[in-house]
């Protein structure tokens, strides 16, 4: 049995539990889009988490919205859970709890799933993205938006030290420890850099990363603290071997005024998320008028 899911620490939190609670052999992290565009082949005995849905998995947990130009969607009675919630691994945690309220193993989880709701909804506090602990630390090493390279490897190790380590001695493993100190060395670069290629258009602040060759590790939510008048970000970057461009759009976490709903806009151009954040990956040829169109609706909705 495979879990196929997303690499951040929603997909791990979902992850931690899953493979508690069913035999799972294989651990497949790809990209929504990868979904979404059919390129990957998703089997009959798989588990989809924090991803869209596909018809030919086993069962399916997700949090984001379902929109019909960018995915199937599930019949009725399907096997998992989807719901409008704060994380995917919120609705995991609830589906296997409902079955054993009494699981130790599941109980003792609870905080990191609260840790994880507060990160993938950036429910988060000016402290949390200048000096991040624990869980919301953790969860800033597989943010693959931080800029620290592959986590296959890392990802699987930190599902197992998450059924049986607390969280202060998973973040003194060697592994966990090199990333945190890369993030914490890199930052004030990584601020540098924010200054340097951002700039504010009307309610947008918009970072184009393309012409940077190697991007330092960083907080991606560092942004909203350097323009704080914002209230949403348009942040650009190349896809692998400089093919597509993918544009990531997000709410900012500390100016909440933002009347745009991302995962249906970034769903106009076969990408997906949620109401507050969502991404897109756009070919070549269309790149420019697709950021351009984006832009507009981000401004026109405030």
């Amino acid at each position: 049995m495979r879990l196929v899911t997303r690499g951040d620490l929603d997909g791990l939190t979902s992850a931690v539990i899953i493979t508690m609670k069913e035999p799972v052999d294989q651990i497949l992290l790809i990209h929504p889009q990868d979904i979404t565009d059919d390129r990957i082949e998703i089997r009959p005995d798989d588990i989809l988490a924090n991803v869209p849905y596909d018809p030919r998995c086993a069962k399916w947990f997700a949090h984001h919205l379902i929109t019909p130009t960018n995915q199937s969607t599930p019949p009725p009675g399907f096997d998992g859970r989807y719901r409008t919630a704060a994380s995917a691994a919120r609705l995991v945690y609830e589906y296997y709890l409902e079955r054993e309220p009494d699981d130790p193993a599941l109980l003792r989880l609870a905080r990191l799933v609260d840790e994880t709701d507060r990160l993938d909804a950036a429910l988060l506090t000016p402290d949390d993205v200048e000096h991040p602990r624990d869980y919301i630390l953790l969860g800033y090493t597989i943010d693959s938006r931080t800029g620290l390279g592959s986590l296959d490897d890392y990802f699987r190790k930190l599902i197992d030290w998450l059924k049986s380590m607390p969280i202060a001695e998973v973040l003194q493993q060697p592994e966990v420890r090199e990333r945190v100190d890369r993030i914490r060395n890199e930052q004030e670069t990584f601020r540098a850099l924010l200054q340097r290629n951002s700039f504010q258009l009307n309610n947008v602040v918009v970072t184009d990363l393309r012409e940077i060759e190697r991007l330092p590790a960083g907080n991606r939510f560092l942004v909203y603290s350097l323009f704080p008048e914002a209230n949403v970000s348009l942040r650009v970057h190349w896809g692998p071997s400089h093919e597509t461009v993918v544009a990531a759009v997000g709410h900012s976490i500390f100016n909440r005024t933002c009347n745009t709903s991302v995962g249906e806009l970034m769903s106009k151009y076969g990408g997906g998320g949620h109401r507050g954040a969502g991404t897109c990956i756009l070919p070549l040829d269309s790149a420019a008028d697709a950021i351009e169109e984006i832009l507009f609706e981000l401004q026109a909705n405030g």
